[in-house]
């Protein structure tokens, strides 16, 4: 079974994009537009702190009449983070995130940061699963040999 970890060593970048909270909400939504992802970590120093999501920005700056430019990104934040353990498998984390209604879920050993994940990994990891999975049931029933 794939663990946290290795979905998140297969990613094409292991970049985790965070923000100190006393960046503004401004700053924090522009950099997310920059680099195309839906949430960041929010860090001081090495510990993680909050994250905030588009969910967080459409709920607690828009709909209660928030100024982005001014407001800085810890009061709006989700503060308690759930994460993964590096050797949880790829069902489990889909299980915590669905239960949950979370789409991004920070991977974490010892109180340390290694990694971030989203649904959308999970979800092209497991339908990679399947279809090879597939594939070996096609050559299997057909007699077909394939090497591994």
């Amino acid at each position: 079974m794939t663990t946290a970890l290795e979905i998140f060593k297969s990613k094409p970048s292991q970049e985790v994009i965070s923000v100190g909270p006393h960046t503004t909400v401004f700053e924090t939504v522009k950099l997310m537009a920059d680099k195309n992802i839906g949430a960041v970590l929010v860090m001081e120093g090495d510990a993680v702190v909050g994250i905030f999501s588009e969910r967080d920005y459409a709920r607690k700056i828009v709909l209660q009449e928030r100024a982005s430019q001014s407001t800085p990104v810890n009061q709006v934040m989700t503060p308690n983070v759930m994460f993964a353990g590096p050797h949880q498998t790829a069902e489990e984390c889909m299980a915590v995130m669905t239960q949950n209604r979370l789409r991004h879920l920070p991977v974490m050993e010892n109180g340390k940061l290694l990694g971030l994940i989203s649904i959308g990994d999970l979800v092209k990891h497991i339908i990679s699963d399947q279809q090879f999975l597939i594939e070996q049931l096609e050559h299997y029933i057909t007699g077909h040999r394939i090497e591994i």
